[in-house]
């Protein structure tokens, strides 16, 4: 079933979007399985898990040893068996022991066998920072995975969002890199901001990739964001409008394939472009945005600004941490600059 736009009474937070979602692709098809650390008894340290084992057992909920190595590349193998595995990276930070696993592997034993074999797994990992992690457990990490051929890249804002990607990603022939911010997840130790829960339908649904959605329409500038930095946007929105400035907020939701077509539409109406992101900002995805609307719509384009973390491991420091990460004030600022 395509994206829902119907009322809906009933809310959920992402992450109990997110495990309806997988419960339903499980009942469906028995190919598909959960893989990863505290996934069974725990229920995912985010929730990513929470109730899947008591439906569907531990040959289907699998905790692995402490080896993302191994367990990711077994999922590369039953991926290219006939088998449809979701497997969690806890954090994505730890993405860099199974590197070959996922950038030789999973994203290109497709195209390495002559289109032979597919891989049709999904890889999840919580992102992002703005709880005092430290810098080993913090980052996001968008554009090291989009930068990389053969992967598709979503990233959901809300619950909506969450259960939408989780079908279609679970359904797709390709890898896909499904990475939900922890902030977002709505759990009790955790507070999530205002937004990411919303009402969510409770039949199936898909969210195409590749389909950016306007969260708020605006006619004096752009901000393109994603992720926990939509609700900040949002926000920033708000007191702007308070004066006098409109501001429209494109949510990516996912950035392989990129809907590079709704960000210069809105950019051709505003004229200035902000883009906010939570990863660094050398090589990364804010520079990929302005270089994308750029390369459609230069003439379009009046200002540019873009937020994103400096290039610097992220800090432990509460203070620190909120200083290097963007917040709404310095959205505000940054279209204000714009102006």
């Amino acid at each position: 079933m395509a994206e829902q736009t119907q009322k809906v009474d009933r809310e959920l937070t992402m992450s109990r979007a997110m495990v309806e979602a997988i419960a339903h692709e499980m009942r469906e098809d028995d190919d598909v399985f959960y893989m990863g650390e505290d996934v069974a008894d725990y229920g995912g340290i985010f929730d990513s898990t929470q109730g899947l084992l008591d439906e569907f057992g531990y040959d289907r909920i699998m905790d692995v040893p402490i080896s993302e190595t191994a367990y990711l590349g077994a999922a590369v193998g039953a991926a290219q068996s006939g088998m449809r595995p979701i497997a969690e990276l806890m954090f994505v930070d730890f993405f860099g022991v199974a590197m070959d696993q996922i950038y030789n592997q999973m994203a290109k034993n497709t195209y390495m066998s002559g289109g032979n074999v597919s891989v049709p797994m999904v890889l999840t990992a919580a992102v992002g920072g703005t709880y005092n992690d430290a810098a080993q457990h913090s980052q996001t990490l968008y554009g090291t995975f989009a930068h990389m051929p053969g992967m598709k890249v979503v990233v959901p804002s809300t619950a909506y969002e969450a259960k939408g990607l989780m079908h279609n990603a679970i359904r797709d022939d390709d890898p896909v890199v499904y990475m939900f911010h922890k902030r977002l997840m709505g759990i009790g130790w955790l507070p999530a901001p205002d937004g990411p829960k919303t009402p969510v339908p409770e039949e199936e649904y898909t969210i195409p990739f590749g389909s950016a959605d306007v969260k708020r329409e605006g006619d004096d500038a752009t901000i393109v964001t994603l992720g926990l930095h939509v609700h900040r946007a949002l926000n920033a929105a708000e007191s702007l409008a308070d004066d006098g400035i409109s501001a429209e907020v494109v949510d990516l939701r996912s950035l392989v394939p990129l809907d590079t077509d709704t960000i210069v539409e809105s950019v051709e109406k505003t004229g200035n472009l902000v883009v906010v992101d939570e990863d660094y900002r050398s090589y990364g995805v804010t520079g990929e945005i302005i270089a994308s609307v750029a390369d459609e719509a230069l003439g379009a384009l009046d200002s540019v600004e873009r937020l994103a973390l400096p290039d610097v491991p992220i800090p432990y420091s509460r203070p620190m941490e909120n200083e290097v990460v963007p917040d709404a004030n310095d959205i505000a600022a940054a279209v204000e600059r714009t102006q």
